[in-house]
């Protein structure tokens, strides 16, 4: 399945000089069988449709490079429990929900309990109702806080506390069974295409969970195929993607060019706020699981000085297992994506793709040493990063991680290194909006409070060119992506951060094309 398009020319336009030079002045841009074919200060091109940009600014199109594209598009009829800083605000939420919808059922999004004087109970949701399912998904998708009535329609056993990791991994997919899902349709899917395009986003790497071989020939059907979506399989589902005959870069069978075949995603630690982000040393606050999956009490093969009773998060595959995994994903020519937050989990990383050879990425790379980028450099791996969070998890770190909090987020270290940095938001963790992960990669602050960390941020510019999927500056040859902004996403003449981030929180799209096409226009 092929896309015939038309001629595109814009004129007038004025090149952002994302990475490498840009001319001084305004140019035409040609697009023509999906590529940029021209670029001069005047194009005569009669069977071309003219789009006069009168001056507006051209980057290439922008990507998030890890979304989970079902669960961002449920959420936007979620309870938002994001801003509630304690269980009496969270229960408070949720039974000012129950008292406006006739008792339906609350499925909600975003607590983030690491830092609360009182942790999540089943029975304090009980308290809200013990008659209708309640069940609060975490900030971060890594646990799920349910009452006692959505604990038995889900078949779970009766706990104190959340249902959380690989449990709730297990779980997640049975809320669409049991009428908790909410609306993933085509439809929908389409509609937040749109919202996204509006953004100037024209591509994701779709890394949801339980996403079955064929999920996409059906949304793409049925005209959810908008934006360029390359998808992720897990382990559960690496032998139906293989069986398919799938590697990286061919199309999602049913599908045409836009819709893709990525990677292996392997989630081989948890996260900060749940404690089980797999580090070197312990958790200062006493967070934290036992230790390895493979007996190693977290840590002690990679550096782990004081390891024993501690807690150190734990590693979620023995290396035998992750050598399976791998090893199979590079005979079969599919690249791995591997899930590493703490420290310990990004050395066990880049030591099985160094094993295997394996291209990919390190997808978050939260906590790192300094010593083995470098390595991440050598071994061609993409550090898959996601600014936004840090605005997050700042507090927590410093409560869960005070001693290391240096090597979080350590972007400029990266780009030191020659590590190749991908910019996403883990949607729905953090806002789908690449403009929020710019700001927070070049201010590392969302409030009145200095930058965090300061030494590690980017530069606009290096912040432009991890977010355009290496296009780098509108040039010759590149795909037809393309997006026109009204104002430049650089602030002239300003030196500070939290103005710039300001302003790049402020931007979005004129017109965004997609492989020639326009997606949005607004011009």
């Amino acid at each position: 399945m092929g896309r015939l398009t038309d001629p595109l020319v814009l004129r007038r336009a004025r090149l952002v000089p994302v990475e490498g030079p840009a001319p001084d002045h305004e140019v035409d841009v040609l697009v023509r069988d999906g590529r940029v074919a021209q670029i001069a200060p005047r194009i005569d091109a009669p069977s071309a449709a003219p789009i006069d940009l009168d001056g507006r600014w051209l980057i290439p199109g922008l990507w998030d490079q890890h979304v989970h594209l079902g669960q961002w598009v449920l959420r936007t009829a979620r309870l938002d429990l994001g801003a509630v800083r304690s269980v009496a605000e969270a229960c408070a939420a949720v039974r000012e929900r129950l008292a406006s919808t006739a008792s339906a059922p609350v499925v909600a999004w975003g607590h983030r309990p690491a830092t609360w004087s009182e942790q999540p109970t089943v029975a304090a949701l009980d308290a809200v109702s013990d008659v209708v399912p309640i069940v609060l998904i975490a900030g971060d998708g890594h646990h799920g806080w349910l009452n006692t009535p959505a604990l038995t329609i889900l078949g779970l056993p009766p706990r104190e506390g959340v249902v959380s990791e690989g449990e709730w991994f297990d779980t997640y997919p049975r809320l669409a069974e049991v009428g908790l899902g909410g609306d993933d349709s085509p439809a929908a899917y389409r509609l937040a295409m749109e919202q996204l395009a509006r953004l100037g986003i024209v591509g994701v790497v779709d890394l949801e969970f339980g996403s079955p071989v064929d999920a996409w020939a059906e949304r793409a059907a049925a005209g959810a195929d908008l934006l360029r979506v390359r998808t992720g399989a897990y382990p559960d589902f690496l032998d139906d993607y293989l069986a398919a005959g799938l590697r990286t870069g061919t199309p999602m069978p049913g599908c045409g060019p836009r819709q893709t075949f990525s990677v292996l995603k392997i989630i081989s630690d948890g996260s900060l706020n749940t404690g089980t982000a797999w580090c070197c040393d312990p958790y200062r606050s006493g967070a934290g699981g036992p230790g390895g999956a493979d007996g190693s009490h977290g840590a002690a093969n990679y550096g782990a000085s004081n390891y024993g009773a501690s807690n150190y998060g734990a590693s979620n595959y023995t290396v035998a297992e992750l050598d399976d995994l791998v090893s199979r994903a590079v005979r079969n020519g599919v690249e791995v994506s591997t899930h590493a937050i703490g420290d310990a989990a990004v050395a066990q990383a880049l030591d099985v793709h160094e094993r295997w050879s394996a291209a990919g990425s390190i997808e978050h790379a939260q906590l790192v040493r300094r010593a083995d980028l470098p390595r991440m450099a050598r071994l061609g791996l993409r550090a898959s990063v996601q600014p936004a969070h840090l605005l997050d998890d700042r507090d927590p770190t410093e409560q869960n991680w005070p001693d290391r909090a240096g090597r979080c987020f350590a972007l400029r270290w990266m780009l030191d290194a020659g590590v190749l940095l991908a910019l996403g938001s883990d949607a729905p963790v953090a806002d789908l909006d690449p403009w929020l992960a710019m700001a927070a990669a070049v201010h590392r602050s969302a409030d009145e409070r200095a930058p965090w960390h300061g030494e590690q941020a980017l530069t606009v510019s290096e912040a432009l060119a991890a977010s355009v999927d290496g296009q780098g500056t509108v040039h010759v040859g590149m795909r037809g992506d393309l997006v026109a902004l009204d104002d430049s996403p650089f602030v002239a003449g300003s030196a500070d951060s939290a103005e710039q981030a300001r302003h790049l929180r402020s931007m979005r799209s004129a017109l965004t094309v997609i492989d020639g096409q326009v997606a949005h226009t607004s011009v």
